[in-house]
């Protein structure tokens, strides 16, 4: 079964209507996540709590979509042995 890796990161923005972070030494990870459902409530969860600052966003990452599945792995990936 092939794993499906999101990631779960947010931060205050220059703009609240463009995706260009303030600082991005403070980009908040929450965390990396095995499933979309628990990476949605975690991001439900950062969202809601900074819902009063208007240039706070969190976003979804789909990490298993940076992949090719059909590529060759690289020498620092680990293999299914």
């Amino acid at each position: 079964m092939t794993q499906r890796l999101h990631l779960v990161f947010g931060g205050e923005l220059v703009d609240p209507t463009k995706t260009t972070f303030r600082n991005t030494d403070d980009i908040h990870v929450v965390g990396v996540f095995p499933d979309y459902d628990s990476a949605h409530a975690a991001w439900k969860s950062e969202a809601q709590r900074t819902v009063d600052n208007a240039h706070m966003r969190y976003f979804i990452a789909h990490l298993h979509r940076l992949r090719d599945e059909e590529a060759a792995a690289s020498s620092t990936e680990e293999l299914d042995t």
